[in-house]
């Protein structure tokens, strides 16, 4: 990708005209274009990935976020779409893990702040007390805020915390309160997990359908933090091993992932969500799937279970 866009990069300083297939790099538009591709480069230049190449990428992404992006007046970013001033649960992982590997990759702790600033915005107005689940969509001046739990984007937030711990030095002041608010989204997830290991497109609708991309997205998270020592393996060790078990299901003998909800939008209505097709194509489902796999394989060594009276037990 980096040899593409040098390359683009200068057909366009002669001909500013040109078609470029990788326009979202060179000109990124929205949060969707940066900070999850910018964050897995940062990554990739940390296994060694050339710099002189990937670095401009992440450099232009890192601008975009912290000097481009909409905000609301207090800083929040934000979108204009479908509606103005509206925040996206979507908007945490597509940022803030870029800002945190950014932190890391340069020692600089502003990057560190905006990443910890931002969660704390979103999650003043999105995280419901009350079951420890996030909305999906917030708008500015909306009356009431409609209380849509959709999985997939509790799973963006659930990844944004730990990759924000994964990042955040040791003594950063808002480590404490990114742990907590871990500890609280992973008990009101484990509430609604399904007998059969799923959650479900609603979390708290039990007649919606069951979801793969979700499942896995928590199972990684849940088995990451328990490997951290962030959650405690006894008390979740087992769901992940059930929700492991139930994602195995939905992997075909050709290697595809079944049961994963097509790209989505924000909605106000439940039909919305109810309806919103599966396909052996969406790719939201294949990094989740091998993010846990690997992760619960992990967990597996590092925390033995054992079968008692019928029941998994797992060893600290």
């Amino acid at each position: 990708m980096g040899d593409v866009v040098k390359h683009y990069k200068n057909l366009q300083a002669k001909q500013t005209s040109i078609a470029t297939p990788v326009k979202s790099v060179l000109q990124p538009h929205a949060l969707d274009d940066a900070g999850s591709l910018c964050a897995s480069m940062i990554k990739a230049m940390n296994a060694g990935a050339k710099a002189g190449v990937v670095r401009p990428m992440v450099d232009n992404f890192i601008n975009y976020i912290m000097t481009q992006e909409f905000r609301l007046k207090d800083g929040t970013l934000a979108r204009n779409r479908p509606l103005r001033n509206t925040l996206w649960l979507d908007d945490l992982y597509m940022s803030l893990p870029a800002l945190a590997q950014m932190g890391k990759l340069t020692g600089d702790v502003k990057y560190f702040n905006e990443a910890v600033k931002q969660y704390l915005l979103f999650s003043s107005r999105m995280f419901n007390k009350d079951n420890d689940l996030y909305m999906h969509g917030w708008v500015q001046d909306m009356d009431p805020h409609p209380q849509f739990h959709w999985a997939r984007a509790n799973g963006w937030a659930i990844m944004t915390k730990v990759e924000l711990l994964d990042a955040l030095p040791q003594a950063h002041p808002g480590r404490k309160q990114i742990l907590e608010m871990l500890k609280k989204h992973a008990a009101g997830l484990a509430a609604l997990q399904d007998k059969k290991g799923f959650w479900h497109q609603l979390l708290n609708k039990n007649d919606s359908y069951l979801e793969t991309s979700a499942t896995a997205i928590y199972a990684y998270c849940i088995a990451r933090a328990v490997n951290k020592g962030w959650l405690d393996a006894k008390a979740y060790g087992p769901m992940v091993i059930l929700a492991w078990n139930a994602i195995a299901t939905k992997v075909t003998g050709n290697g595809q992932v079944e049961g994963t909800c097509v790209g989505t939008g924000m909605g106000f209505d439940p039909a919305f969500y109810y309806y919103r097709p599966v396909n052996n194509f969406a790719a939201h489902g294949y990094g989740p799937v091998l993010l846990a796999g690997a992760e619960v394989y992990r967990m597996l060594q590092l925390h033995p279970f054992e079968i008692n009276d019928s029941a998994v037990q797992m060893k600290q």
